[in-house]
C-alpha cells in the first residue's frame, strides 16, 4: 500500500508530464479542491469532482501556460495531511513570458486516492506572465 506522500508524488509526476489521464486516475471520486482566489483563467475558487477540477483548473491553466509544479519540501502529519511547498515554473503561451510562483499545497488521501487539495500560490506572478511585454 502506498503512503499518502507517495500518492501525492504521483500527482506531481503526472502534472509535469501534462498527463490529464494520470491525474484523473489519482483522484478520488469525491475529490474537492480549493484553489487560490485570483488565479487566472477562472481557475481560482472551490471545485467539486475530478472532472470539473481537471477541466476548470488544470485544463484551463495548461491551455494558457506551459507550466508545472515542482515540489521542494514535503511534510506528512500524523493524521495523514500532506503539506508540499515548492514553485510553479513555466511560460505563458500567449506572451512567451517566463514565470515562477511559489506554492503551498495541502493534500488529503482517502482509500489510496487524492480526495482534497487546498492550494496557495502567488497569483500576481501568474498574471504578470500573461501580460504582453511593452
Amino acid at each position: 500500500m502506498s503512503t499518502a506522500s507517495e500518492v501525492v508524488r504521483g500527482f506531481y509526476r503526472a502534472a509535469q508530464a501534462g498527463d490529464g489521464g494520470a491525474i484523473l486516475a489519482l483522484l478520488h471520486p469525491e475529490f474537492r479542491a480549493r484553489t487560490a482566489p485570483g488565479m487566472p483563467c477562472g481557475a481560482g475558487g472551490a471545485f467539486e469532482g475530478p472532472e470539473e477540477t481537471l477541466v476548470r483548473v488544470w485544463g484551463a491553466v495548461f491551455a494558457a501556460y506551459d507550466t508545472a509544479p515542482y515540489a521542494e519540501s514535503w511534510h506528512e502529519t500524523a493524521d495523514g495531511l500532506v503539506v508540499v511547498t515548492g514553485s510553479y515554473r513555466g511560460v505563458s503561451r500567449g506572451s512567451g513570458r517566463a514565470y515562477e510562483a511559489e506554492f503551498a499545497h495541502l493534500w488529503r488521501v482517502t482509500d489510496g486516492r487524492i480526495s482534497w487539495l487546498h492550494q496557495y500560490t502567488d497569483t500576481a506572478r501568474w498574471h504578470e506572465a500573461l501580460a504582453a511585454t511593452a
